[in-house]
């Protein structure tokens, strides 16, 4: 008698939508959607429901035995005890202190795994991607927000109560641009899809042109819009690149004087659009801000598995989880 395949159900959980994927034994998608979320509700009810729908939608429209699902795994933004399952906080979703792990297991009835979104990304990187042979990683993630994952021995680190990786607030230039966390001088104050806006918008209150001004909303833009305007060589959006590049070359440069990786792997929305505009950009500076004997041994990537990284990294969880 043939046995069962055991498959594992993978999400990628955003402020606006939800990506699901199933993987099949050989650990290959075979089935996926995308669900829009309501997370300004401001009802962690809501962001559960969804949850439970994409995988009731996901079990139902692929026509698998839902007693053949394995486990569930899923990346998160927010700062998350991957090991009790508590998001402590989340700053595009109704989360703060919220256990999301029991009523998962409690409808589903098996296990559920969840990890800060670029901590699995750079997972996910690390078992299927770009990332795959090295066991000391560094993965700078740029989108909305910016947020950094390490693989330290070959081991995922998330530091103290998994509260690491915020390279994002690092702080650069104690005098630069308000950052959403309070401080000034962020990383990602200069260099996310925030940073890139607010420069492109104070530009144009000083009267300058850019193609973007019309399609930058709430602090924030579609990355394709940013790759036209690199392509079309837009001087405002250029310069903005440029300034992000040059913070994210700075920070770069900090972390491998700090861990020594053997790859640093560049990923997220805003580098996926723009190809291989940022990765030149920094790689062109980088050697400024670290030491020579170290950055001699570590190369610079790009992301290889673009929207599936973090997809990629939930089903890494359930395969190296000892839980049944």
């Amino acid at each position: 008698m043939a046995l069962q395949s055991k498959y594992k159900i993978c999400l990628d959980i955003g402020g606006t939508k939800i990506l699901g994927a199933i993987f099949d034994d050989d650990n290959k998608i075979i089935y996926r959607l995308k669900k829009r979320t309501k997370a300004d509700s401001g009802s962690t009810q809501n962001v559960e429901d969804t949850i439970i729908s994409v995988v009731d939608e996901l079990i139902k429209d692929s026509g698998i035995d839902p007693k053949s699902i394995k486990a569930i795994a899923a990346g998160a933004p927010g700062v998350i005890n991957h090991e009790t399952g508590v998001v402590i906080f989340a700053p595009n979703l109704p989360w703060r202190n919220y256990n999301i792990l029991k009523p998962i297991e409690a409808r589903f009835g098996v296990p559920f795994y969840i990890g800060n979104d670029v901590n699995v990304g750079v997972l996910g990187e690390y078992k299927f991607g770009v990332a795959q042979g090295f066991d000391n990683v560094v993965g700078i993630f740029v989108g909305t927000g910016l947020g950094g994952g390490f693989i330290l021995d070959g081991k995922l680190y998330t530091g103290n109560l998994s509260k690491g990786g915020e390279i994002g607030h690092m702080i650069l230039n104690e005098e630069g641009p308000c950052c959403n966390c309070g401080q000034r001088g962020c990383l990602e104050a200069f260099s996310s899809k925030q940073g890139i806006s607010e420069y492109i918008m104070m530009q144009v209150k000083h009267g300058r042109d850019c193609c973007m001004k019309d399609v930058v909303k709430n602090g924030t833009f579609r990355s394709k819009y940013l790759k036209s305007a690199l392509e079309e060589k837009d001087p405002v959006a250029t310069e903005a690149v440029d300034r992000a590049c040059h913070y994210l070359a700075i920070a770069t440069g900090n972390l491998i004087n700090t861990f020594s990786p053997q790859i640093v792997v560049f990923g997220g929305g805003v580098i996926e659009s723009c190809g291989d505009a940022f990765i030149e950009r920094i790689t062109a500076q980088v050697d400024k801000y670290c030491m020579p004997s170290i950055r001699d041994s570590v190369v610079l990537k790009n992301a290889s598995l673009g929207d599936d990284s973090v997809l990629y990294g939930a089903l890494s969880m359930i395969l190296d989880s000892k839980k049944k």
